[in-house]
């Protein structure tokens, strides 16, 4: 233990001694150690982003949708469905249940005339399954079914359309057909990308059934339930049988994931972008030590003379090679830790993040993983960088001293 700390003296003396050049080698582990970390970090992020914005398609894991249609042609009953799929609901006990009709369209008195703008059927959570992000207002809740004015969430592109009124004034949409009357705008949506202009209108699903008797021909709202990982397995074939239990003759009902963690190939997608991730991160530390390498071979050639007097007055061959070899693990750690340190600090600003990240809603704590590859890495690095040089110095004699 003596000999340990005695060359861990020795070798935090040499760093002292030697500031100049251990900070140009500090300078170039930290930067690789830092850039290490970071596409680690990155790595985790993006796995969240990538999750999130699948979410916002399938819901979140893990959704099960629910149809029901009819083989022979016949239409379902669309009442009779929802009262048999709310029993079922209250049965399992489901928090987080959602209709959802996609591809309507109703006609809305724009500046420039009727137009018929997307609409969307919803229930409240469907929001919250599937992600769903809000420019200005809020969401639809189940007390808007109360308003005497429905309200209404529109698209962004639709909100220019209409003036980007504040919806501190309260407003206004009128609409015609089966379903019109006054709708108060509560919530936009934002853009999905600077191309997206598609007008649209979500609108409560109960809401819209105050006004109009029936869909329309061919639609049929889709049922979504969003449980844990671990129920849907277990779940889904029953709710199935549930569900169908005395349906009449020729109708059908299908209960299937749709999030993306059912999708084949997700988590091999995400292992594979991990591995090219985790290249890219190698690379850089490789180019890293490589460069501490050089610097520590040049400064070794300098210091044949101090190693040589070292060895006349009676240090060991292995006393000198421990010293050159912690030297450099102690450069590297010290290194290591700063890059990790730098790293941290900007990641957990959460405006940097979001901002290479846009729309990322559940932003994860910066990952220890991440701060335990950089850290285990500047070690691996400072063994290798130290071992050669280390070996050089083992060889020097004290007539060394004396030619230099």
């Amino acid at each position: 233990m003596s000999g340990i700390l005695g060359a861990l003296a020795d070798a935090w003396a040499e760093i002292r001694v030697h500031k100049l050049r251990v900070l140009l080698s500090l300078i170039g582990i930290a930067v690789s150690v830092a850039a290490l970390t970071a596409v680690v970090a990155f790595s985790e992020f993006q796995q969240q982003f990538q999750a999130e914005q699948s979410d916002r398609w399938g819901g979140r894991v893990a959704t099960i949708a629910v149809n029901a249609y009819d083989e022979t042609g016949v239409p379902v009953d669309i009442d009779d469905f929802d009262a048999r799929f709310e029993r079922v609901s209250e049965r399992f006990g489901f928090s987080h249940t959602a209709r959802n009709v996609q591809g309507m369209m109703l006609p809305v008195q724009l500046p420039d005339g009727v137009v018929e703008i997307p609409t969307r059927l919803i229930d409240a959570a469907f929001p919250l399954i599937h992600r769903e992000e809000l420019l200005e207002g809020r969401w639809l809740n189940d007390d808007d079914l109360q308003a005497l004015a429905p309200a209404a969430v529109i698209s962004e592109p639709l909100w220019d359309r209409l003036g980007r009124v504040a919806l501190s004034q309260h407003p206004l949409l009128t609409v015609s057909g089966p379903a019109g009357g006054t709708y108060q705008v509560v919530g936009v949506t934002p853009r999905q990308s600077v191309w997206d202009e598609e007008p649209r209108v979500d609108v409560l699903f109960d809401a819209y059934r105050a006004r109009v008797d029936s869909l329309p021909e061919g639609v049929m709202p889709v049922y979504e339930v969003w449980l844990g990982t671990d129920q849907a397995a277990e779940v889904g074939p029953v709710l199935a049988m549930d569900l169908r239990a005395g349906l009449p003759e020729g109708q059908q009902v299908s209960v299937n994931r749709t999030d993306w963690a059912s999708l084949s190939g997700s988590e091999e997608a995400a292992r594979i972008f991990e591995l090219i991730m985790g290249g890219v991160a190698v690379l850089i530390l490789a180019l890293g030590a490589l460069s501490l390498i050089n610097i520590q071979l040049v400064a070794m050639r300098q210091r044949v003379r101090e190693i040589g007097v070292r060895r006349a007055f009676g240090a060991t061959g292995g006393r000198v090679f421990t010293t050159v070899l912690l030297e450099s693990l102690v450069a590297t750690t010290v290194a290591g830790i700063i890059g990790i340190a730098i790293v941290v600090a900007l990641l957990r600003s959460d405006w940097i993040v979001t901002s290479m990240f846009p729309g990322i809603q559940d932003i994860p704590p910066f990952p220890m993983r991440a701060a335990v590859t950089g850290l285990v890495a500047s070690v691996i690095v400072g063994a290798v960088a130290g071992f050669i040089p280390a070996l050089v110095a083992l060889r020097v004699k004290v007539i060394d001293a004396i030619r230099f």
